[in-house]
């Protein structure tokens, strides 16, 4: 399994509404139609508020997180190799203003629920 990690900040010109909007209701749909035969799990994870107690008060600097899965290298390989992977970069830059992009090894600490 290969996991991939895509760190996104929206660009200037748009809202946090606005960024959600292109991210789940046009680049993910594409995304899915384009390499979805390849993918095996796809998550949008978009920033919200941070209320939450034990912050660190730094701002993150990331707006939102895609989490793409894949069954082998070779197919992480193949989907961002495709002849659509210039139309959904451009799409993409078109819309943030900073993208990085970490891949990753997953060690799950925790599940629900538990296999007992």
């Amino acid at each position: 399994m290969v996991k991939v990690m895509w760190l996104l900040r929206k660009a200037d010109h748009l809202s946090m509404e606005e960024f959600r909007r292109w991210w789940l209701q046009g680049h993910a749909p594409m995304i899915a139609a384009k390499q979805g035969h390849l993918i095996s799990r796809y998550v949008v994870n978009v920033a919200a508020p941070d209320e939450l107690p034990g912050g660190t008060g730094v701002e993150p600097g990331w707006d939102g997180v895609a989490e793409e899965w894949f069954d082998s290298v070779e197919d992480a390989r193949q989907a961002f190799s495709l002849p659509s992977a210039p139309e959904t970069r451009a799409d993409v830059m078109a819309h943030v203003s900073a993208m990085s992009r970490l891949v990753v090894s997953e060690d799950c600490i925790l599940d629900w629920p538990p296999n007992r």
